[in-house]
């Protein structure tokens, strides 16, 4: 049989995706329609089958939560019903770190029949939301995922996001999709219940967006930072907004929703900060490792002379100011070959982005650049700068 020539066809198809992303409060009062609108984009006519995932300490600080939902879905009955009533997971990084919760909430999706055209809807902070748009996303291949973000960094940053991840082994977020949800609803009256720990940490990614993209919100940021560090509610419903803004703004615009390419700037900070929530066995949370990933790229920047010293100093100060430790011992841990422990945060990074290391710096206040070469000697001497100014 003589060799026949290869024939390639070129398959090509664009995928809209669009949903809505709501903040406000109260959203979930009897005479709230934010829901219901949402359920009822496509089919208006229709009762939608709907299974609620709740944060299992949120419910303990709001113990009528589980009442309000039920409530809530009573009154809207000609639109939606309830599957079951709403279950409890724990809420944190635990629920994320290992697949024990994923296949227990998959068991549910499939005991109780849930469909395509239901709804799986999760309120709480960003890992279960993670967790939830993760089963969502892959149980028959895709269930309608509503989001309701009940934390500052979820509500400014991971919750409009198109990414949903369990960790596995050593490695956050090595397991997940990209899968948009159906809808976004923020309601501002879970944060006024959050303890101070979890106010200020997820303001550690608003400060992330505004050096990469906005000057002048890093410039507000500066401004308000006493207020934000007492967490007055307009400042902060202000910086929920905006970064928020930022973000989808990123994730529409910015050329690579999911992520094929080898940048991202919207992880400007993380190389180092994944690694510090393993080493630290998730002591830090997530935002506080944010906020030494940003205060350590900050002062590498400016090592390497990209950045100012003056504007690293800016960057500490607002970080500190807000509440921010900018030192943990894990950053002095070694591995087995004496090497230090976090810059295996880069191999992996590199690693996750598939197999070019590009790394989010700064060059100024609000501009974020792409290196392709981070001098392990001089992370060095900037976690040793870290050390000098913030170990106590």
């Amino acid at each position: 049989m003589r060799d026949r020539a290869a024939v390639t066809y070129w398959q090509d198809f664009t995928t809209r995706y669009q949903f809505p992303v709501v903040f406000g409060r109260g959203l979930l009062a009897p005479d709230s329609d934010v829901l219901i609108n949402a359920l009822c984009i496509q089919e208006p006519e229709k009762r939608h089958k709907i299974l609620v995932v709740v944060d299992a300490g949120l419910a303990e600080v709001v113990p009528d939560l589980m009442s309000k939902v039920i409530r809530h879905v009573d009154v809207h009955s000609a639109g939606m019903e309830l599957i079951c009533p709403p279950i409890a997971l724990p809420g944190g990084e635990s629920v994320k770190d290992s697949d024990r919760f994923f296949w227990k909430l998959m068991q549910k999706v499939q005991t109780l029949g849930v469909d395509r055209h239901s709804y799986v809807i999760s309120i709480g902070g960003g890992s279960l939301l993670d967790l939830v748009g993760f089963v969502a996303a892959t149980a028959h291949r895709g269930i309608r995922h509503i989001r309701m973000p009940t934390t500052v960094l979820a509500q400014c940053d991971s919750g409009v996001g198109v990414k949903n991840a369990i960790n596995f082994g050593s490695s956050k977020n090595f397991t997940g999709t990209f899968a948009p949800p159906w809808a976004v609803l923020n309601d501002f009256d879970f944060l006024d219940v959050l303890p101070p720990r979890d106010r200020i940490s997820g303001m550690a990614e608003a400060v992330k967006v505004s050096l990469i993209r906005d000057r002048e919100f890093f410039l507000f940021l500066e401004s308000a930072v006493d207020r934000l560090a007492n967490f007055e509610l307009e400042s902060v419903e202000a910086l929920v907004i905006r970064s928020a803004e930022l973000h989808m703004a990123q994730i529409s615009q910015g050329g690579d929703p999911f992520e094929t390419g080898s940048s991202r700037p919207l992880d400007f900070g993380h190389w180092a900060a994944h690694r510090l929530e393993v080493l630290s066995a998730y002591e830090l949370s997530h935002g506080e490792a944010v906020a030494i990933g940003l205060a350590l790229d900050a002062h590498y920047s400016a090592l390497i002379g990209l950045l100012s010293t003056s504007d690293c100093e800016r960057i500490v100060y607002v970080l500190s100011r807000l509440g921010f430790s900018l030192w943990h011992p894990a950053l002095l841990k070694e591995d087995a070959n004496g090497r230090r422990a976090v810059l295996e945060g880069l191999r992996q990074f590199q690693e996750h982005l598939g197999g070019r290391l590009t790394i989010t710096l700064l060059s100024d206040l609000g501009t974020g650049v792409d290196v392709h070469e981070i001098k392990e000697d001089t992370v060095l001497e900037a976690i040793g700068r870290l050390r000098e100014r913030f170990a106590t």
